[in-house]
């Protein structure tokens, strides 16, 4: 049989029941759209989250902990050595938060090929002076121009100038809770109390808003060398060291190697954000699940109408048997009849898909805690796009496959005969 003639039967066959035709590819179209808007609107709503725990969270971060030592001095007294020590409520008896050489360890650590960039830090518990009260405040020493490259950070400053911490000395960007409880406004000195019982004097150039609340009501940020004055610390003081890798699935190995190498506490993205991802691969599956689920419904009617078609349309099939056409022959019309529903269908299903999640991703969203986003959030990712095209071709394939092999195997002699 020519490929040619095979289509004009086909097509023949498709505008001789064009409703049931018209039905079954407004089906796959329907399926494709909400596939392709559900993943969009559902992974969307995965970045959104992700972003604001996981895009400021770095891929490993190193600092040191203190805590007892495990070997106690009387575990090594010779009388003892052989007797089982029962020691009770060991406290540390001193140790430091900062990081032993830590300019060494980022100088090494940028010659790193699997490191993509390094920001030092330093945190600072202090007090609000509000008055007469004392707000409980952290303060973090960063180097505005990595957290700016690796973190976004000037995304989450909803008013002033990240850039001013490097130029405005003995500055601050308060959290934005803290700022609305002490009242405070751009360009007012606030006075914060370090756990040492110094005071300082600090300058407000702008508010950050991270989107969680009970951080926004606590966190604020200065520079690196305004924190270490703050602290009266040396210039080398650092408790943190940020690293972000260009492969993000390397950090649990790679965090184990540093841990090692620079005798510090290591902890990878995976471990610090564990129920993140499983929240994010929960919300993807399910979007996956509805999205197929609504793909096989469309499969099943195109499978009733084939069938339907078959029984209609036997005089038909009679007679392209009897004029020499194979059961093969027979069997790919209707398969193509079947593919032409799907990709038709998938096509605008695909279209309508990129315009629905487009109107939705104009409707305004304005929430307080998440000052930066006005719209809702919607994911273009073209694998999404992809995954519908193939789906609603390999569907309607499987669709049509059965009846078409019923068409293949009708016997000619008996129909016409009963006729």
């Amino acid at each position: 049989m020519k490929i040619n003639l095979g289509f004009e039967i086909a097509k023949s066959l498709l505008l001789a029941r064009w409703k049931q035709t018209l039905v079954a590819a407004i089906g796959v179209t329907f399926s494709i759209t909400m596939f392709i808007t559900l993943l969009g609107f559902m992974n969307g709503l995965n970045e959104l989250l992700d972003g604001l725990i996981l895009n400021r969270t770095p891929h490993i971060r190193l600092f040191n902990e203190i805590k007892p030592s495990l070997d106690q001095p009387v575990n090594f007294h010779s009388d003892t050595i052989k007797e089982y020590n029962f020691i009770h409520s060991i406290k540390p008896n001193g140790g430091r938060l900062s990081i032993y050489n830590a300019i060494p360890i980022m100088s090494k650590l940028k010659s790193d090929k699997n490191v993509l960039g390094i920001s030092p830090k330093l945190s600072a518990q202090v007090f609000y002076n509000v008055g007469e009260t004392d707000l409980n405040g952290v303060i973090n020493g960063i180097n505005v121009v990595d957290e700016q490259k690796l973190f976004a950070f000037d995304t989450y400053v909803t008013e002033g100038n990240s850039n001013d911490l490097n130029i405005v000395p003995n500055s601050i960007i308060l959290g934005k809770g803290a700022a609305n409880k002490m009242l405070a406004n751009i360009g007012d000195l606030i006075q914060v109390t370090t756990s040492k019982g110094e005071r300082v004097k600090l300058k407000v150039i702008g508010f950050f808003q991270s989107g969680i609340q009970d951080i926004d009501k606590i966190q604020s940020y200065c520079s690196v060398e305004t924190t270490q004055k703050l602290l009266g610390v040396t210039s080398n003081y650092i408790t943190d060291i940020q690293i972000k890798l260009h492969d993000l699935t390397k950090a649990p190995e790679l965090a184990k190697y540093y841990c090692e190498l620079f005798d510090v506490e290591a902890i990878d993205i995976q471990t610090a954000n564990s129920q993140f991802e499983t929240g994010s691969s929960i919300r993807t599956l399910i979007s996956y699940a509805v999205g197929i689920t609504l793909l096989i419904v469309a499969g099943f009617g195109i499978y009733n109408i084939l069938n339907m078609m078959i029984y209609e349309k036997m005089d038909s099939i009679a007679i392209l048997k009897a004029t020499g056409f194979s059961g093969k022959d027979v069997k790919k019309i209707f398969i193509t009849i079947a593919l032409s529903i799907g990709i038709f269908g998938g096509f605008f299903g695909l279209v309508f898909g990129f315009g629905l999640t487009s109107v939705i991703d104009q409707i305004p969203f304005n929430t307080a805690a998440l000052p930066t986003i006005k719209t809702y959030p919607v994911s273009y990712n073209p694998f999404y796009y992809m995954i519908g095209g193939i789906f609603s071709i390999a569907t309607t394939y499987l669709a049509g496959l059965f009846p078409a092999r019923k068409a293949s195997k009708i016997d000619p002699v008996i129909i016409i005969r009963g006729k």
